[in-house]
């Protein structure tokens, strides 16, 4: 494993990690995720995730007399932004020890912190800034670059860093689910071949290119791409990736509903159990002009063949595609019961021209759902 350190400072040292380590992998484990009165959790196949981002996943890890306190990964790859290709960096598994965490942010800004603490957010904030990946030649271009984060709104303290960090808000998000008691196969879905997903890809690839952030890393992932087809035409499809969380706490009053009383009632216990909460990431859902009132058929079938009642799904809460989803009557139980906050795409710009930043914020996202498994 190759280590890059930066100089040591009061006995705190940051490190690029090229590959994941047995430390780095159980901090990553024992991290609860989410909000202080939001939703709670902790994902359980953290290790197998990360094999899948394979080479294009580093770590900056923090350490204090050689003992992990802190880390975060950088997940490198092309997106496409409105059809013009960037190397773009995505920021996730980011996960401090306790001690280490800042506080949220007051109402008046404040920079007063723990000597300690203000050494290592002064660490992490540096490693936020600028391309990991191309290091700039005096007198050379630096090369277009953007680096993005999806933030919970309700987490103060992770707005407060990334904000310190140079990153602009710039779009917003929400989780659809669907879910069925007794899910159905349909001989009108099946499992694309491995030679006719490039086909696949380029419908993929119209579909989104209106979006920001697209990127088709993940969207055939194991090689289970279903399609829907009508007259032997492809109308609809989907990547269906299987995912599982621990759930530590839901609040408000849905949220006891689902964590004391879904897992003991009849039928409802199908969809949701806190201690294994099993379910289908729907990624790189593509969807042909009027057939929209199809895909809860799709989704239905892809339950029914993965062996799962419950799926959810990520996307810009201002794209067509979120619209369809939102108003379709169809898509279950558990989506009529969510009450789910938004998410936040946080961005920083480097080597770009004056107004190329603009189509960011002016066009929808495409949320990739295997970066939330």
């Amino acid at each position: 494993m190759e280590h890059e350190s930066t100089p040591d400072y009061k006995k705190l040292e940051v490190k690029k990690v090229e590959k994941a380590d047995e430390e780095i992998i159980g901090l990553l484990k024992e991290t609860v995720l989410g909000a202080e009165g939001g939703m709670r959790y902790s994902m359980q196949n953290t290790e197998e995730r990360i094999k899948s981002y394979g080479a294009g996943l580093s770590f900056m890890a923090l350490y204090k007399k050689n003992s992990l306190k802190g880390v975060i990964g950088l997940c490198r790859r092309k997106t496409l932004n409105c059809g013009i290709p960037y190397e773009s960096t995505h920021l996730r598994y980011l996960s401090m020890k306790s001690a280490f965490q800042t506080e949220q942010a007051p109402d008046h800004r404040s920079d007063r912190f723990p000597a300690v603490e203000d050494n290592f957010k002064q660490k992490i904030l540096s490693l936020f800034k600028g391309s990991p990946i191309d290091e700039t030649v005096p007198g050379e271009t630096v090369v277009p670059h953007v680096m993005y984060a999806y933030v919970e709104s309700k987490n103060e303290r992770s707005k407060n860093l990334i904000n310190q960090a140079g990153y602009e808000y710039i779009r917003s998000f929400l989780t659809v689910a669907f879910s069925r008691f007794y899910p159905r196969r349909s001989p009108a879905v099946t499992r694309l071949r491995p030679e006719e997903e490039p086909a696949m890809g380029r419908l993929l690839e119209e579909q989104y290119r209106n979006y920001c952030f697209y990127s088709d890393e993940f969207s055939f992932l194991d090689h289970k791409y279903y399609v829907l087809k009508k007259d032997n035409v492809i109308v609809a499809g989907v990547c269906a990736i299987p995912a599982r969380y621990r759930v530590v706490n839901v609040p408000g009053l849905w949220g006891w509903l689902m964590m004391k009383v879904m897992p003991v009632t009849p039928l409802f216990k199908k969809l949701f159990q806190p201690e294994e909460f099993r379910y289908i990431i729907l990624n790189a859902i593509y969807c042909r002009k009027g057939s929209e009132d199809l895909l809860p058929d799709l989704f239905e079938a892809v339950c029914a063949e993965e062996g799962y009642h419950t799926a959810l799904t990520w996307h810009d809460d201002h794209s067509e595609l979120f619209e369809v989803l939102r108003t379709n009557r169809r898509m279950g139980a558990l989506n009529r019961m969510l009450n789910a906050k938004p998410g936040l795409i946080y961005a920083s710009f480097s080597g770009m021209q004056t107004g190329e930043t603009d189509k960011f914020y002016e066009c929808p996202a495409y949320i990739s759902g295997f970066d939330f498994s």
